[in-house]
């Protein structure tokens, strides 16, 4: 049995999810660099609480902190928009806004991974990678 994931992505926002559904305040990953830029990309917009690298044997571990204790996460959905059987790739012009503002999406542009106000600020297209409100 492998334990490689045909979508990291989905598996990151999937542990996050359910760690803070049982009200856990902080989840451990394997480590990959798309998986720390997402983290931190989400810790920026102060959608997450800390994000940390942890040396592993085999592979880094990345230790992410949803919210303090005796707190509420500050997000209610973590979706992911393109999927490995299904890409989504928009150009800066149709980059979404995730309710009214008040979310934001993930781009993966060739200036790296930003968020879509910045990605249409710097009129850059890319991929979707997930949403957050």
């Amino acid at each position: 049995m492998s334990l490689q994931s045909t979508d990291p992505i989905a598996d990151l926002l999937t542990r996050i999810r359910n760690a803070s559904m049982v009200n856990k305040t902080e989840v451990r990953v394997p480590s990959s660099k798309l998986k720390k830029v997402v983290a931190e990309q989400l810790k920026a917009n102060r959608y997450l609480t800390d994000v940390k690298v942890e040396a592993g044997k085999p592979r880094d571990t990345l230790v992410i902190t949803i919210n303090k204790p005796d707190e509420n996460p500050t997000f209610t959905e973590l979706t992911r928009l393109s999927k490995p059987g299904r890409r989504v790739y928009v150009s800066a012009s149709e980059i979404p806004k995730v309710k009214n503002g008040r979310g934001i999406v993930l781009v993966s542009t060739s200036k790296g991974v930003i968020t879509g106000q910045e990605a249409v600020k710097q009129r850059l297209g890319g991929e979707l990678l997930l949403k957050v409100y």
